[in-house]
């Protein structure tokens, strides 16, 4: 693999072509002979077979789990780290984990919200308290750990729900705002989970929701920086999970990615979205709907989440429809194209 630190440095050297390449694929003998062929064969249908065979259980219990619903596991004196806590989603996510009886880590810029929220959550019964963090960056990551495991302890439940909605497109806004909608709605993904999945790791225990949304999957105009990120968030959580399998941590560190559509969380988004003329053709769903569901999905260690529930076959097929399909049922069912709204 390319090495990060030495791009520019290391001379580019091609990969092999032709003989050279056969040569490595058939193991440094020249040329396959019809034995080798034949037992090449063979044991293709001997791994196919063993597909079949172990394919059966696996889909028995995918049954069995769409009929009966996972029994809910225990979270009541663990503690959960919410970022972007302080109000919307993130003050209801720590709401509905309070009632679960964790105690809770407000981590957000507003500490004045922050402060409400934690104060409502300790008249729960709950321990709770406000960091003021920019999760954006990585250092204030390591410090926002050090701070809360001096006085909380060690987190065990990462909720990743910090974010921005700009309607800007790439040709909108100034360089540095396209860059602080990745370093906001992407890469504090990267920091929060690479600094508090460790601990999770050696405790062998711990559970992490990243929120994205629906546009994780759709590709709309006029939100190229927010479809972009959340695209992003989409692809990490999918991969990160995969690496819990290959570290031997599947069944004991989960994770669960949320896509919901439109929320009543800031009335500028509303607003907006009235503006354009689709407040009616969308759904919007509330924050506390949304933060409930979370958690009791995140409680049967759900991987998905998508909100509402019927639209999430809609949403992980309609990227492969084709894109006139896809510009003519907006233009339908919305009854207009989204405008340019920045400058």
């Amino acid at each position: 693999m390319q090495s990060i630190s030495n791009i520019g440095i290391d001379a580019y050297e091609p990969a092999p072509r032709g003989e050279s390449l056969r040569k490595l694929q058939n193991g440094g003998a020249e040329r396959r002979g019809t034995l080798d062929k034949l037992r090449y064969a063979f044991a293709c249908m001997m791994d196919f077979s063993t597909f079949l065979l172990l394919l059966v259980p696996i889909l028995i219990g995918y049954l069995i789990r769409l009929f009966v619903p996972a029994k809910k596991k225990k979270i009541a004196g663990q503690l959960a780290l919410v970022t972007g806590g302080a109000n919307g989603l993130g003050r209801e996510l720590c709401l509905q984990l309070a009632m679960k009886g964790c105690h809770i880590v407000v981590a957000d810029l507003d500490t004045t919200n922050g402060e409400k929220t934690a104060e409502d959550l300790r008249k729960l019964g709950v321990k709770a308290k406000c960091f003021k963090a920019d999760i954006s960056d990585y250092d204030s990551v390591v410090e926002l750990k050090r701070q809360v495991e001096s006085s909380l302890g060690n987190v065990d439940i990462l909720v990743n729900n910090a974010g921005v909605l700009p309607l800007m497109s790439i040709r909108e806004g100034k360089p540095e705002d396209l860059k602080k909608v990745m370093e906001i709605n992407l890469l504090s993904h990267f920091w929060t989970i690479r600094v508090f999945v460790e601990g999770m790791a050696f405790r062998r225990k711990g559970h992490i929701i990243s929120i994205a949304s629906a546009s994780s999957y759709l590709p709309v105009g006029r939100l190229c920086s927010y479809v972009a990120s959340k695209y992003g968030v989409r692809g990490l959580m999918e991969a990160f999970n995969d690496e819990l399998y290959f570290d031997g941590l599947h069944e004991e560190v989960f994770t669960t990615t949320v896509y919901p559509t439109f929320m009543n969380t800031r009335k500028d988004l509303i607003n907006t979205l009235n503006t354009i003329n689709i407040l009616k053709r969308v759904p919007i769903i509330s924050a506390k709907t949304i933060a409930r569901t979370t958690v009791n999905a995140m409680l049967r260690n759900e991987q998905h989440v998508f909100f509402p529930k019927w639209f999430g076959f809609m949403l992980t097929h309609y990227e492969h429809v084709p894109c006139e399909i896809r510009r003519l049922a907006r233009r339908i069912f919305l009854k207009r194209e989204i405008p340019k709204l920045m400058k």
